[in-house]
């Protein structure tokens, strides 16, 4: 089968031929019918040796859906032909945070040669994808594949974000969403959708602005130098009572600390590696600095029932396996509104 495979670190990775994996006990065969490309995977293609504990080579593609095609010796709850959402944290499953369900933050996986599927190990821009057990698997009901391949990823981190933030997202609050890109563009569905608050959606790009107005933020603003105090305003000059940094660059993390209020929350998801100083005078008083980090398998199950309810869905668009290269060129120099989905049969 083809694959597009990492071959060596701060390389551009290459699509091969390799063999069709065999599951084993307790694994599954999934055909894949859509892989998300993510800027995480573009930091992997840069990052050097050492950065993450993972070895080379292996498949990129943490972001999958597809269909049962094969099930392992002993595995269960599972047909050949079933559509499924890939889970992709794969954690230890013997720390505190596997226990609770929480795989997303597992203990130990900066000791483990990988994270997930696409993250060290074998991932979904290929034609199958082997997952470790079935535990990992949603059903998607009647959702495409290619349509809900992002939601693992973009449609999950947002969620667990918010959903984490709930007490501090009164009805009539203000939360904002810094960076409107895919993963933004589903906060705003998901701010929408669950709770009460107003919400405001700030980018660099006018266009991805008027989508996240048309998905359902009250008012947006142009990243320029009065974005700050426009954003403000709309709280009486008091700041936000959420802010989600969706870009993690340094200048959006001075924003989003800039437009933070005393007792708000600041919740950084995107992995731009910027910084903020800590201290009495850097950031507002009694103000939350979180760190999310994707988020767990029981609300990959509610993302994917909002999906099938018509409440969230990503902007995709697709590219054949043969021009994944070309998803991530354009991931890179911020052509999408929306979300790149490698599709191996053709797309």
């Amino acid at each position: 089968m083809k694959a597009f495979r990492l071959l060596a670190w701060q390389r551009p990775p290459e699509l091969m031929d390799v063999e069709v994996p065999e599951p084993g006990p307790g694994q599954v065969l999934v055909r894949v019918g859509g892989a998300g490309a993510c800027h995480s995977d573009l930091h992997l293609m840069e990052w050097p040796e050492g950065r993450v504990p993972f070895q080379v080579p292996f498949t990129l593609g943490h972001e999958n859906a597809g269909r049962v095609e094969k099930l392992g010796p002993g595995a269960t709850g599972f047909a050949p032909g079933d559509p499924v959402a890939v889970y992709g944290p794969w954690g230890c499953g013997a720390c505190g945070a596997c226990i609770r369900g929480m795989e997303n933050v597992c203990e130990n996986w900066r000791r483990r040669p990988f994270r997930g599927g696409g993250l060290g190990a074998d991932g979904g821009m290929a034609e199958y994808l082997l997952v470790p057990a079935t535990r990992y698997l949603v059903p998607l009901g009647g959702l495409d594949p290619v349509q809900a391949a992002p939601l693992t990823d973009a449609g999950l981190t947002p969620y667990h974000a918010v959903r984490a933030s709930a007490p501090a997202l009164r009805p009539g609050g203000l939360a904002v969403v810094i960076g409107a890109g895919g993963l933004g563009q589903m906060a705003v569905q998901i701010l929408a959708a669950t709770t009460g608050v107003r919400i405001a959606a700030v980018d660099v790009s006018e266009e991805r602005v008027r989508v996240a107005k048309a998905m359902g933020a009250e008012h947006t603003v142009v990243t320029g130098p009065d974005a700050r105090a426009q954003v403000r305003e709309l709280n009486g000059g008091r700041g936000a009572d959420v802010v989600f940094d969706f870009v993690g660059a340094d200048s959006t993390l001075q924003l989003a600390a800039g437009l933070a209020r005393p007792l708000g929350r600041l919740v950084l998801v995107g992995a731009g590696e910027g910084t903020i100083p800590f201290g009495f005078s850097a950031v507002p008083q009694e103000c939350e600095l979180v760190v999310s980090s994707w988020g767990t398998l029981p609300e990959l199950a509610e993302v994917i029932a909002l999906a099938e309810r018509g409440i969230l869905h990503a902007q995709v668009t697709t590219f054949p396996l043969e021009r994944a290269a070309d998803a991530y060129d354009a991931l890179r120099r911020g052509a999408l509104t929306g979300r790149a989905v490698v599709v191996p049969d053709g797309g």
